[in-house]
């Protein structure tokens, strides 16, 4: 083992909850409220369906040890399947968390891991919950930078939030070093190093792979238990690694996430903001704006020009996504699912959209999701935004009661206000020395419409 790695475990293994900053635990509740919201509103949709059913007939375990049930479903399935079919779902409702160096997100595994694994220890503390939370988002942000930064492909975050899994996993489950370090490397080795820039291509049910990372990272840290063995994992025990975990234990990541407020990849979200504000500070309506000219990065260039037939491709489209923002003032799951893919008001209002890639953008990324907007009344007169930086992020953040509303806005269409109310007090109380993870329990595994 390295350096690198021993400190890796004692963080992983052996940092206390009430060692860590009060910042941090109050950011990962905040993190968990938010994604929860989003795992509850992709639950009636097709992919979440379809990945809950498949873990019911292709994932089950003969062992109720390693079982749990599926959130707002209630049937059983093997602790992989579990984290598979609600992190599967839950990628495929594009406004979860996310961070900007790693080009990913890491709350789509993490909550789905700890609900699953939380199950089975009926003591665990609120703060210990959130520990175990912290460790997740710790150890896939580095591996993830880690991983970007020793291979040239652009890999999806199921490669490496997979990492961080197995960290909660081995932490919940009580696993030793040896064991871990067997994890990791088992799970590095699995780990989907799909290609991001052919999903943004060809938009489907694939998104960021996140399903297979929660997945494999589950499965690792259950065979490293059993005596399987795999590694090392280079990302963490290579030495061009370890700059990339010095910080560990210092810096805190997880108070570094963005929390989106469109549930649309977040790389159109700076052109959204910036025909936004342009909107609203000069009181235009979507009727007045007779042509919309977008600069955004690269990345941001390649997403979906077209009018989309599927939920994912609406997802990934930057102009379909800043059509439906201009006309309603909002996004919602119903502008991107079911008859809103056909809505001839936003077909008409792509014809007035123009995107572009600029350099100076482009070299921003994936340090800001940077673009500027130029609209053009048709009464010829010419709004320009300047330079807009993607809001949700650190610098430019949303405020607790924004994130809270956002929750409320995706959860109790689903589950009914009195019962998102009821998890969101749970959630954000586990902050509170004596509440208990156990407490969300009666709350999330009933179907939703109890």
């Amino acid at each position: 083992m390295t350096d690198t790695f021993d400190r890796v475990a004692e963080f992983a293994l052996n940092r206390s909850a009430d060692t860590m900053p009060d910042s941090a635990k109050e950011a990962a509740a905040l993190m968990m409220l938010d994604t929860m919201g989003i795992l509850i509103a992709s639950g009636p949709m097709q992919a979440g369906v379809i990945a809950r059913d498949t873990a019911a007939l292709l994932y089950a375990s003969t062992d109720p040890n390693y079982g749990t049930r599926m959130m707002f479903d209630g049937r059983a399935v093997s602790l992989a399947g579990a984290v598979y079919a609600a992190a599967t779902q839950t990628d495929n409702l594009d406004g979860h968390d996310g961070y900007n160096p790693t080009k990913g997100h890491i709350g789509v595994v993490v909550l789905p891991t700890l609900i699953a694994l939380a199950e089975h220890r009926p003591a665990l503390t609120g703060p210990e919950a959130l520990a175990a939370v912290i460790t997740g988002y710790e150890i896939a942000g580095r591996a993830g930078l880690s991983l970007h930064a020793s291979v040239s492909g652009y890999h999806t975050s199921g490669a490496w939030n997979a990492l961080g899994v197995v960290a909660m996993a081995a932490r919940l489950r009580g696993h030793t070093p040896e064991q871990l370090r067997q994890a990791m490397g088992i799970a590095e080795y699995h780990g989907p190093r799909s290609q991001m820039m052919r999903e943004i291509a060809n938009p489907t049910m694939l998104h960021d792979g996140s399903g297979w990372g929660a997945l494999v990272g589950v499965s690792s840290a259950i065979l490293a238990e059993r005596g399987f063995t795999g590694a090392p994992a280079i990302t963490i025990e290579a030495a061009a690694a370890a700059p990339h975990w010095d910080d560990l234990g210092q810096f805190w990541q997880v108070e570094h996430q963005y929390v989106k407020p469109y549930p649309i990849c977040r790389w159109a979200h700076a052109a959204i903001d910036g025909v936004r504000t342009v909107m609203r500070d000069n009181d235009l309506t979507h009727a007045q704006i007779r042509s919309v000219d977008i600069n955004s990065f690269h990345q941001a260039a390649c997403l979906y020009a077209g009018l989309p037939d599927t939920t994912s491709q609406a997802q990934y489209s930057l102009p379909f996504a800043v059509a439906v923002q201009a006309i309603y003032g909002r996004i919602g799951v119903e502008h991107i699912s079911g008859t809103g893919l056909a809505d001839p008001a936003v077909a008409d209002w792509l014809t007035r959209i123009r995107v572009a890639e600029s350099d100076r953008h482009t070299r921003r990324f994936p340090q800001g999701r940077w673009a500027d907007v130029t609209v053009v009344t048709t009464d010829g007169r010419v709004f320009e935004s300047g330079d807009v930086n993607a809001r949700g992020g650190p610098e430019a953040p949303m405020n607790r009661d924004e994130v809270i509303g956002k929750y409320t806005e995706f959860a109790a269409p689903v589950v009914g206000s009195n019962r998102a109310d009821a998890i969101r007090k749970t959630i954000l109380g586990w902050v509170d020395p004596d509440t208990r993870y156990s407490d969300l329990s009666n709350l999330i595994f009933d179907g939703p419409e109890v």
